[in-house]
């Protein structure tokens, strides 16, 4: 089947417009993937006519907007392959679902001495947790260090396993190389030093087929807003008896089933870890962008995105100054570069000039920039209504700058 990305295209508003008197190229969908009409329509139906707050309300449009908010909930856990809707906790997005496991999860089970291990290719988000907790338990964190190309030293990850290991964190798809990180490997090696492990599916879950009864992770976080979605809405999947053993993030409305002055006590997953009202329009529209992933095909998606990457890749490598960084042979369609060592927010500036969307910097990813020696680069990572004709426009670009440069 032929993927009709001029009709895809159309259910996208933002993309039909100019940007400095250029028709939008959008090459920043690592950072965040644009909406399609169905969930911006979702979000408006919700408010025009069924805004209430959820579980509470005897009243129609609370018993509707709790519907619809819990059917997103059965969607999200179809869409990950999660054994029961319970296991699935909606949060603010994947920063906020690492933090809640390390500060639940974490200052439970993790001790003094203990170890907890993370990659060189993490985003800040699954770092700084760690960090806190390690040193509020006085743990230690351990780093899985890279190869030149952006791809794991597995071989150093097994020396860095002992009893000690009580947790492994690691990226599924780098955000700043596309790198895709062998995750079930690393999940079985954990499991056999009776270390838990968390994947961190932010970029993963757009690109791949993500199963986590399959991959047999103990947690897997991952935000709407880089799955066609709206932002302010992520997901924690977590396996029920792990979830039931933690004790609640915060606490207020929704979390308990009694309060008196003298004890509280929690109500069941999913709802012990979603204080106080929720960001119930999102959530509801989070659906219908799963729902658009589905109605296209997820191998559809990833065949579509890997030619988009090859011929990038191709049309880039020909001009004079071009620097690819990070060259795994498994990744996904993000590429990173640099041009004649130019700094990369001149670089983005000047594509910006001509209306060509990309991310620029460090990708909050600096550990890893300092382990590459670089100060950041330029990131045009690509997307399912992206065309040939939109690189050929960056390549053309590129081509100017660097000449500008010589």
């Amino acid at each position: 089947m032929i993927m009709d990305v001029a009709q895809i295209r159309r259910r996208f508003p933002v993309l039909n417009q100019e940007v400095n008197g250029k028709p939008l190229v959008y090459l920043d969908n690592a950072a965040t993937t644009q909406k399609p009409d169905a969930v911006i329509q979702a979000l408006t139906k919700y408010y025009e006519t069924d805004n209430a707050n959820i579980h509470r309300g005897a009243h129609t449009l609370a018993a509707r907007s709790t519907e619809f908010y819990e059917t997103t909930r059965k969607t999200v856990q179809r869409f990950l392959h999660a054994k029961e809707a319970e296991e699935i906790i909606f949060t603010k997005g994947t920063t906020e679902g690492i933090n809640l496991v390390a500060a639940t999860y974490g200052r439970k089970f993790i001790q003094q001495g203990d170890e907890i291990i993370i990659s060189t290719l993490e985003h800040h988000s699954n770092i700084v947790p760690w960090q806190m907790l390690c040193e509020e338990k006085g743990a230690k964190l351990r780093v899985i260090p890279i190869r030149d190309s952006g791809e794991l030293m597995l071989e150093e990850f097994d020396n860095l396993l002992s009893e000690k290991t009580k947790l492994v964190a690691v990226i599924h798809v780098s955000n700043a190389l596309g790198t895709i990180n062998p995750v079930d490997d690393i999940i079985a090696k954990a499991h056999a030093v009776g270390a838990k492990v968390l994947i961190d599916g932010a970029q993963s879950t757009s690109h791949l087929d993500v199963d986590v009864q399959q991959l047999d992770c103990d947690f897997l976080v991952c935000s709407a807003h880089k799955l066609y979605g709206p932002t302010g809405v992520g997901v924690l999947y977590g396996k029920r008896e792990l979830l039931e053993a933690m004790p609640p993030y915060q606490g207020g409305g929704e979390m308990i089933k009694e309060v008196t002055f003298e004890k509280t006590t929690y109500n069941e997953i999913p709802f012990k870890f979603e204080a106080g009202t929720p960001n119930i329009g999102d959530v509801i529209a989070f659906n219908e962008a799963i729902s658009f992933i589905s109605e296209v095909g997820k191998q559809a998606i990833r065949s579509h995105e890997d030619e988009l990457l090859a011929y990038a890749i191709s049309q880039l490598s020909h001009i004079k100054g071009f620097i690819p960084v990070g060259t795994a042979k498994e990744r996904v369609s993000v590429l990173s570069f640099l041009i004649n060592r130019m700094h990369p927010f001149d670089v983005g500036m000047m594509l910006d000039a001509s209306g060509i969307a990309v991310r620029t910097g460090h990708h909050c990813t600096q550990p890893l920039m300092k382990r590459l020696g670089l100060e950041g680069t330029v990131r045009a990572s690509f997307s399912v209504y992206n065309t040939k004709s939109e690189i050929d426009r960056l390549a053309e670009t590129l081509e100017r700058i660097a000449k500008r440069k010589n």
